[in-house]
């Protein structure tokens, strides 16, 4: 065999090289390379969801954690998820011939491809999901199925779990409100920049009241200007 193989020629030894690779890819597909971990660390207790994408499904991000960028784009994929709330990026893409005569360094294909995609699935460990994709059968009705592109996530037994809709970024945090800064006799106020004015406690002449009424009315009396202590005044004598 191995002086068979001295005979090839440099363009037979090239074309077997090709092939051996495209066994080599197909070999690891069937082993396990087409599973893909979206997630950091080891799996659940309770194991892990399968999304089922074909390959005009492109996942670009599953919560945040990218998990694309594969050699061979033309790959249909399993995409481990963890048990609970999932939010997945993706993009619909497929590839066209063009007719007619190509000019040099023009593309031979028309790319039809929509833009980022969400779908939230609230996965359940061992369940197995996949796309529900309407079949397109030329670059016409690729073109208008992306233009309002919209498709559904199907549980194993075929109900709806999820549709998707264009995706506007991932929700933000809700901020926590900072508390009040609550003034004491004992604390002199200090403005500073940033923080929120004081709250003046009246009303509480019992012990252990955080400000006395009496007090507050100092500290605002020593605060307040010359012409808001004269209307102050003017309203108090009328």
């Amino acid at each position: 065999m191995f002086a068979r193989l001295k005979k090839l020629s440099p363009v037979g030894l090239r074309q077997l090289t090709v092939v051996l690779a495209i066994f080599a890819i197909a070999g690891c597909s069937s082993t396990g390379v087409s599973r893909v971990k979206t997630y950091d660390g080891g799996s659940s207790i309770g194991g892990v969801a399968v999304l089922k994408a074909p390959s005009t499904i492109k996942v670009q991000e599953v919560n945040g954690r990218e998990v694309g960028n594969f050699l061979l784009e033309d790959l249909a994929l399993d995409y481990e998820l963890q048990p609970g709330q999932n939010i997945v990026v993706f993009t619909h893409k497929t590839i066209w011939a063009k007719s007619g005569v190509v000019q040099d360094g023009e593309s031979a294909v028309h790319v039809v491809e929509t833009g980022p995609q969400q779908v939230v699935i609230d996965a359940r460990a061992g369940q197995e999901y996949r796309f529900d994709i309407p079949e397109v059968n030329n670059r016409r009705e690729a073109e208008r199925l992306a233009a309002d592109f919209s498709v559904a996530v199907l549980a194993a037994g075929g109900g709806t779990v999820a549709r998707s809709q264009p995706f506007e970024g991932y929700p933000q945090q809700p901020q926590m409100a900072r508390p009040a800064q609550v003034v004491t006799p004992s604390q002199p106020y200090s403005p500073q920049a940033g923080q929120p004015a004081p709250v003046y406690q009246g009303g509480q002449s019992g012990p252990g009241s955080r400000v006395e009424t009496l007090e507050a009315l100092k500290m605002l009396w020593e605060r307040a200007s010359g012409d808001e202590k004269r209307e102050f005044l003017r309203w108090a004598f009328d």
